[in-house]
């Protein structure tokens, strides 16, 4: 795996082949059946390089569906919303308003590793036109969807990635993007 530096804004997701990482309602089943390398398809590898989890509200309710343990509780996880109020607090997590150009450089500081945006697309969409975003590795899960959340959302500013690497691990392709 392309080596990941300590403290850059990395996002690690699966996409299908018509561009979408989950479909309309937010769900991610479709990622469950795909036949890759046996294993976790590189992913406890990338997870050791992350200091840090990053996420929108709307990826956080889908990742609260997928299993009763927090998926993400031994790091420091941070939820990007625009209302406080509607949220309890709740273990493993801190909710916050504040302006990601503040957020992201105070994490990337404190991170003892690579802070991980996690999703959503409109996540993705806000990092990209602040220019927060250091690496992308894309698994692209051999489905077409037709229809759901694209990775890309309209409106999303031009931008040039810079291939590193490919990995494959059996039908799914990663592909190592430095921004």
């Amino acid at each position: 795996m392309d080596a990941i530096k300590s403290n850059e804004v990395v996002l690690y997701i699966a996409v299908s082949l018509d561009g979408y990482i989950a479909l309309p309602d937010g769900s991610v089943d479709w990622l469950f059946d795909v036949k890759g390398d046996g294993g976790d398809n590189g992913y406890a590898d990338f997870y050791d390089t992350v200091g840090t989890v990053l996420m929108g509200r709307l990826t956080y309710e889908e990742v609260l569906k997928l299993s009763d343990d927090f998926l993400y509780a031994g790091k420091p996880c941070y939820v990007l919303t625009r209302s406080l109020a509607k949220h309890e607090q709740a273990p493993h997590v801190t909710f916050t308003d504040e302006a990601m150009t503040e957020l992201v450089p105070r994490l990337q500081e404190q991170a003892e590793g690579a802070v991980w945006l996690v999703g959503g697309g409109q996540l993705v969409q806000a990092f990209i036109q602040e220019g927060l975003l250091d690496k992308a590795i894309i698994a692209i899960i051999p489905k077409v969807l037709g229809q759901g959340i694209p990775l890309f959302p309209k409106g999303t500013l031009p931008s040039t990635f810079e291939l590193k690497e490919i990995e494959r691990r059996g039908d799914i392709v990663l592909l190592h993007y430095q921004i």
